[in-house]
């Protein structure tokens, strides 16, 4: 994964630093900034893993999980 990415929401988050996470990531008032770092990242993410684009958040987190309980078995 290209940490250039992940650091670039850790950078936007950055540029807010008198807000909370539950303000930062209220789907009505985050920053443009953020959702495009975060959008970005998660393109990459799905790209990696080789998710289709149609995938649902849960899809996603139950294959992930699902991948994690194989390494950690």
């Amino acid at each position: 994964m290209n940490q250039q990415l992940a650091q670039a929401v850790l950078d936007a988050r950055a540029k807010f630093p008198g807000s909370s996470l539950a303000d930062l990531y209220d789907p009505l008032a985050m920053p443009p900034a953020l959702r495009k770092a975060h959008q970005t990242l998660d393109r990459a993410v799905m790209k990696l893993y080789k998710f289709a684009d149609n995938m649902s958040e849960a899809e996603i987190a139950a294959e992930l999980m699902g991948r994690y309980n194989v390494l950690i078995i």
